[in-house]
């Protein structure tokens, strides 16, 4: 927290950078009622950062327009992402309390400003995590999380030596925009950063192009999944188990996933859906035995390729967990280290995982001297990928129903949070549903309540 707090003085004193095509931290309309809150006075509710491992659901007010190209969303759906509970501990930083959270959301179209031209009030839209302007160098290419222009960020741009783009719902340090856990949700650049969702695909399927299917299948292609390979997934959350599924699609020969402690029942449900995959509970394994020699043991020489879908926050070791205690390092270095001396010599390794910063203890002699391929897939370009997936969504070649496992209301939004974060419930992927969402689709999960 120590470190978010500073990194929020160390931005206020230095000021963002020049070029934005977007204001910037915006991250609750309640911040400056009169400049960024509807006229009309309309509340809405909205889940809050308000402290580490500590959110709230709050009435606040309904955003407006105010950029030529925004659409302002009546949310139907948003969820819950593991990259959210990097926000929920405090390991993301710029922070503020009152930050409105939530990447990934879709809707109907409430308002647009005049500059929006290919969308109108009623459309069903999906809205990509990433902020994204339509016109630089990286979006051309469609690289839209490489956005130049909409995160001002100066503290981001000066650690990692060029910008990102900006991203709803996740911090100051991607420029500080309200997220989609909300009633309503304003979308900069909407005509470029939503893509309209066809009636044949319901919001229970839509949603999920806005991140997790974009990033899962950037995952696999980025890293170079190709017909016969062996593929071994660290983390079998939700993005793990798409991922398994896409190796498949991919022509991957077999598919090991590996988890284990408290998200060991995971394991169970991603072999349930994709019966194919083959399973690794790294807390079963014998004293002396290793994630590593494990793998080696199944296949001759490790796996061609290795994808990490945990994330870098969650140290295994005491001396890791010490030392990002102590601020010596933003992130642990142990699944990569595993990744590198698992896979063949020349083996792909690619990090689609959260990492914020700087790690200890990098094993680089195994990188140079076997010749491993570690691979950044950054943060998902979805404009890239989201229409060619809405495609196998409708062709029925991708199947996102397989993760989807409760449905909840936001007026539970904070208890959903707890109960995520602690792996409870066998909760996978959830979709969140608002005032304005219709009912569920057939062959989705029923309301869950907790109350």
């Amino acid at each position: 927290m120590a470190v978010s707090q500073s990194a929020n003085v160390l931005e206020k004193a230095m000021g963002h950078i020049e070029g934005g095509v977007t204001e910037q931290d915006i991250t609750n309309p309640d911040r400056d009622r009169q400049k960024y809150a509807d006229p009309s006075g309309e509340k809405m509710k909205a889940l809050v950062w308000n402290g580490k491992n500590d959110v709230q659901l709050v009435e606040t007010f309904k955003p407006k327009v105010i950029e030529d190209r925004d659409v302002i969303l009546k949310v139907t759906g948003s969820t819950i992402c593991g990259s959210d509970l990097h926000l929920y501990h405090g390991t993301i930083v710029e922070l503020q309390k009152g930050d409105i959270l939530g990447h990934e959301f879709c809707g109907k179209v409430d308002s647009v400003g005049p500059g929006v031209k290919n969308l109108k009030p009623g459309d069903r839209v999906v809205a990509s995590f990433q902020i994204a302007c339509g016109e630089c160098m990286y979006c051309q290419k469609k690289l839209s999380s490489q956005c130049e222009r909409t995160n001002m960020n100066k503290v981001a741009n000066v650690m990692y030596g060029g910008r990102t783009a900006g991203m709803f719902g996740y911090s100051h340090f991607t420029g500080g925009f309200a997220g989609g856990q909300a009633e309503y949700a304003r979308v900069p650049y909407g005509d470029v950063n939503l893509l309209k969702l066809p009636d044949d695909i319901p919001d229970e399927k839509g949603l999920y192009l806005s991140d997790v299917l974009s990033t899962s299948w950037n995952c696999v292609v980025d890293t170079g999944v190709k017909e016969g390979d062996v593929v071994a997934i660290w983390g079998a959350g939700p993005i793990g188990q798409m991922c398994a599924a896409m190796s498949f699609i991919r022509g991957a020969k077999r598919v090991i996933v590996i988890d284990g402690g408290p998200s060991a029942w995971r394991l169970d449900r991603v072999k349930s859906k994709t019966p194919k995959v083959e399973t690794l509970n790294y807390t079963d394994l014998p004293k002396g035995t290793t994630v590593t020699s494990k793998l080696k043991e199944m296949e001759h020489g490790g796996p061609d390729v290795a994808l990490e879908c945990a994330a870098g926050e969650y140290a295994k070791g005491w001396g890791h967990q010490i030392e990002m205690a102590l601020g010596l390092e933003t992130d642990t270095s142990e699944i990569v280290n595993e990744m590198m001396t698992s896979v063949k010599s020349f083996g792909r390794c690619g990090i689609t995982g959260v990492y914020v910063g700087f790690t200890n203890h990098f094993n680089i002699g195994v990188l140079m001297e076997r010749g491993i391929r570690l691979i950044g897939n950054g943060q998902a370009p979805v404009h890239l990928h989201w229409q060619n997936l809405l495609k196998m969504l409708q062709d029925g070649s991708l199947d996102s129903s397989i993760m989807l496992s409760h449905r909840v209301d936001i007026s539970e939004m904070d208890t959903l949070y707890r109960k995520f974060a602690a792996r409870a419930d066998n909760l996978q992927k959830v979709f969140v549903q608002t005032r304005f969402s219709d009912p569920p689709a057939p062959g989705t999960p029923e309301l869950t309540s907790w109350a």
